[in-house]
């Protein structure tokens, strides 16, 4: 018992520790500004929510709900593009016989090793040359290309773990591979795809890099820009409104994360699983 006892004594020490921060986030949201950084206590003496009104003003002439309202457009491309095209490519690889398979396979794995700096400048270049720069088009359409090789490996190493026998017996009722695909692969492959899905998700909600360079108007710009845009170098930043539009951007994440919670388990057990 005693052994349990100090287990979760650690578990709930290391909980605290990485919760505190989130915790002073959202103290700090209801906290007037220039009792942020002064305040020794955690809750917030006196609470206000004027932060929250002046953050979703926004710091510019563009609201924060524009900014929400792009980053969940761009986001729900993504993920549909990475859901379509990885799940198409890792059938592929993981069921299909072809020439170079092998060859081809340990390329795009070897894509995982490549800095996303490395091909920045040649991307920018051919997405200027079809004029997409300002759009969310840089932002969407790779995603219906198959580029991102980690998760066409975790649909590989779960596609690995379906018998074989299931496609052999719609062979025998004649379905091809498009079919077999559709109607035995995909709808078994749905742990995977909820694991893809929440990671693309996530990913592209953060990514302030590639956003930032591809976007230039304020009226086109996702949550980390309009976050940004309370920081300013040479002058006063709002601090009390970051921290409260921040407080709201966690919650998209956090309620994704909480409905797919046990599918996002299930898709990362079973796909390092080899078949």
């Amino acid at each position: 018992m005693k052994p349990r006892l100090l287990t979760h004594g650690v578990l709930l020490l290391g909980l605290a520790a990485m919760l505190y921060p989130v915790l002073w986030l959202v103290a700090s949201s209801f906290r007037r500004g220039e009792d942020i950084f002064t305040s020794k206590g955690l809750w917030p003496d006196p609470a206000t929510l004027d932060n929250y009104v002046a953050g979703w003003q926004g710091a510019g002439e563009v609201g924060f709900g524009t900014y929400l309202t792009n980053s969940l457009l761009v986001c729900a491309g993504a993920v549909v593009g990475n859901m379509i095209a990885c799940s198409m490519a890792a059938y592929v690889f993981a069921r299909l016989d072809f020439a170079f398979k092998k060859v081809l396979f340990a390329v795009m794995l070897a894509t995982i090793m490549l800095p996303h700096h490395v091909t920045l400048v040649p991307q920018y270049g051919l997405f200027r040359s079809l004029e997409w720069i300002n759009t969310f088009l840089p932002l969407i359409v790779p995603k219906f290309l198959a580029v991102d090789a980690f998760f066409i490996f975790l649909m590989v190493q779960f596609i690995r773990s379906i018998p074989r026998d299931l496609d052999e017996a719609a062979e025998v009722d004649g379905c091809g591979p498009v079919r077999i695909y559709w109607r035995v692969v995909l709808p078994l492959l749905t742990p995977a795809l909820v694991t893809t899905a929440i990671f693309t998700f996530i990913w592209t909600y953060d990514d302030l890099f590639t956003q930032i360079i591809y976007l230039n108007d304020p009226e086109r710009g996702t949550v980390p820009i309009g976050l940004r845009s309370f920081l300013d170098a040479t002058s006063s930043s709002n601090w009390g409104a970051m921290f409260a539009m921040s407080t709201l951007a966690l919650l998209p994440a956090v309620v994704v994360f909480t409905f797919f919670q046990r599918r996002l388990v299930e898709g990362i057990a079973a796909s390092g699983v080899k078949g």
